[in-house]
């Protein structure tokens, strides 16, 4: 992967497969799950051998709130991303010693055209949303983003192994 990128001492991990297919059977469960989580760790893998020669890294992936509350829409990404929240404190543990720090970007709802057309999301559920986030409003990009940027920057020198909520405080209302 290097030799096509060049050295690698930033990843952002952001793998995704969003269940298409219903009724959910024990098949496109699995399916889905691992193409979620062995897309992202296998790119991880690819990386760390450069940033352990290079002495030093930042790994942030992405997570949902779904992990915490479960979407309706079925099983497998919710514990896909929970799988790869697991990950990223092993992983934590077991390459700070290099100088590479893992962490994890848990986004609440995220207002994106994408999450409009997902069937059962709409304006409605935009709305209720807000409504129960105490920041009255839902995640934006922007957010995610911000957040993302700190963690896979030079500035966090030793935030290791967390998960970063950047849910406007949506879970201090469940």
């Amino acid at each position: 992967m290097e030799r096509e990128l060049g050295d690698i001492a930033i990843l952002i991990a952001n793998a995704v497969s969003w269940p298409t297919r219903t009724p959910e059977t024990w098949e496109t469960l699995t399916d889905d799950f691992a193409a979620n989580v062995t897309g992202t760790l296998s790119v991880i893998d690819a990386a760390l051998p450069g940033m352990r020669a290079a002495g030093w890294g930042r790994v942030v992936m992405i997570s949902s709130d779904v992990v915490s509350q479960p979407m309706p829409a079925g099983a497998a990404y919710p514990a896909a991303k929970g799988a790869l929240e697991t990950a990223a404190r092993v992983l934590a543990s077991r390459e700070a010693k290099y100088g590479i720090l893992t962490n994890v970007v848990r986004s609440g709802f995220t207002l994106t055209e994408r999450a409009l057309t997902y069937p059962g999301f709409g304006q409605e559920v935009v709305d209720a949303e807000a409504a129960m986030t105490p920041t009255r409003r839902i995640c934006t990009p922007q957010d995610v983003a911000s957040a993302v940027a700190y963690l896979g920057s030079a500035a966090n020198g030793h935030v290791n192994g967390e998960v970063l909520s950047v849910a406007g405080g949506r879970h201090l209302t469940r």
